[in-house]
């Protein structure tokens, strides 16, 4: 709660909306993961069908078709060693087996010889097959079986002719291959639920940079409200206390430089926070150029000289080798600013400030330590986290915690390296190492 009693919207957790929406996304991608592999299963499963049924037919058929010349085979045989057409045939028949096959033996008008007795169906396809030469068909009989024949016309070697038919079951086929496709389909349902729940999880880290950043935007937002909050309430309650009763222009004038040094506070604020917006959504890329950084680093000593002798505190430059550098002037300026302005503004008055510029294989390094307050330990990893004040910092001095998030940034666009520690004894270090010239990229995105 903040001391008027309204809750601090930095303490609010993210909305029920945005958690729904967010929800819904996820089950999209989710969905869309098991949309995908549903329909890879069923365009597999429907060849895998096709493949089968077509392995099916054209086996079947080829065992029809093996099956009457093995009829055609034994009644040759038997003819011959009986030498008497007719009987030997239908003997033959009679004693042939062959697995899951039913066989027949037609004359040549479609009269069965064995079995003497034959479905009307069956005579019909023996009658095609004597006219044609052979003839194929599928039909039901009673109970709901579903039959397939093969009828073929063979001659003997005596000049007999007959008929020969096999016929099978094809629901005992079908019956075997019902449950192979159970298997199969059992293994997707299976395999659906799997990708359900890895696409779930895929999607929570699909969408987990997303909750992040809408996480940083809303505590971005927050802050900066938060932020903002406090120079407007000053500047309204200024303006309020004024206009309350008439006074004279000295009043007024001390009022209006308050209210100008709020002012300021505000501006800054929310150029800092333009800069961190920039910092996030501009894509665009600059072209960095060759400057000699010790140069950049004496001019903003001397502009942050003017600060620091108002505080009675001295800025030293203790080295300040040539080191060329590829980037941009301006941000390197507001980086050196910055870091120059943070040491001025924790240090004690009356106390010094050491500026250093060491050029080495190469690389060069801002180094600037200064003997304030210094920082903890336990501050150290997030003092580069936007508006964030380490407790030392908090009441003794003005910002919004955005110096050193915007210093972060510049170093990170020019490939540098920044950190930031106690110095022995007391006070804090922070330190900028850039990287050789030779290894400088030409063209560096600004996020």
């Amino acid at each position: 709660m903040t001391p008027s009693g309204v809750p601090d919207a930095r303490s609010s957790r993210p909305s029920a909306a945005a958690a729904r929406a967010l929800r819904r996304l996820r089950l999209r991608v989710t969905a869309w993961y098991v949309g995908t592999f549903a329909l890879v299963l069923i365009m597999l499963g429907a060849l895998l069908f096709a493949a089968l049924a077509r392995d099916v037919s054209v086996s079947l058929d080829k065992s029809l078709r093996a099956a009457t010349a093995e009829i055609a085979r034994a009644a040759e045989r038997r003819e011959q060693e009986r030498a008497l057409p007719g009987a030997g045939a239908i003997d033959a028949v009679e004693e042939l087996r062959i697995p899951d096959r039913e066989l027949y033996l037609f004359d040549m008008s479609g009269r069965p010889l064995t079995p003497p007795k034959a479905d009307d169906v069956l005579q019909r396809l023996a009658q095609t097959a004597a006219e044609k030469g052979s003839s194929t068909k599928r039909w039901d009989r009673p109970h709901d079986l579903t039959l397939q024949g093969y009828a073929e016309r063979f001659t003997t070697s005596r000049g007999t002719h007959y008929v020969a038919a096999a016929v099978a079951n094809r629901d005992t086929l079908d019956d075997r291959y019902a449950v192979l496709f159970a298997l199969a389909g059992g293994l997707g349902v299976l395999g659906l639920v799997l990708v359900a729940s890895g696409g779930w999880l895929l999607a929570r880290k699909s969408v987990a940079p997303v909750e992040l950043t809408m996480e940083q935007m809303r505590r971005f937002m927050a802050d900066a409200a938060h932020e903002l909050r406090t120079p407007v309430a000053v500047i309204r309650s200024r303006v309020d206390v004024t206009l309350e009763r008439p006074r004279d222009a000295a009043a007024y004038e001390t009022t209006l430089t308050e209210l100008r040094a709020e002012v300021e506070r505000l501006a800054t604020l929310v150029n800092d926070l333009f800069t961190l917006a920039r910092a996030d959504s501009d894509g665009r890329a600059f072209t960095p150029v060759r400057v000699q950084l010790d140069e950049i680093v004496l001019e903003a000593v001397t502009t942050a000289g003017w600060i620091a002798s108002r505080r009675g505190i001295s800025l030293d430059v203790s080295e300040a080798e040539e080191a060329v550098i590829d980037g941009d002037p301006a941000l390197l300026r507001q980086l050196v600013m910055i870091l120059l302005d943070n040491a001025i503004k924790f240090s004690h008055p009356g106390g010094s400030v050491e500026i250093s510029v060491r050029a080495e294989s190469g690389a060069a390094t801002i180094a600037i330590h200064d003997e304030g307050v210094g920082i903890a330990s336990a501050d150290v990893p997030r003092v580069f986290d936007r508006f964030y004040r380490a407790e030392s910092a908090r009441g003794t001095t003005a910002g919004a915690g955005l110096g050193l998030a915007i210093a972060k940034w510049i170093a990170d666009v020019h490939g540098a390296g920044i950190t930031i520690a106690p110095a022995p004894g007391s006070g804090t270090r922070v330190s900028v190492r850039f990287p050789r010239v030779a290894t400088a990229k030409s063209a560096v995105s600004l996020v």
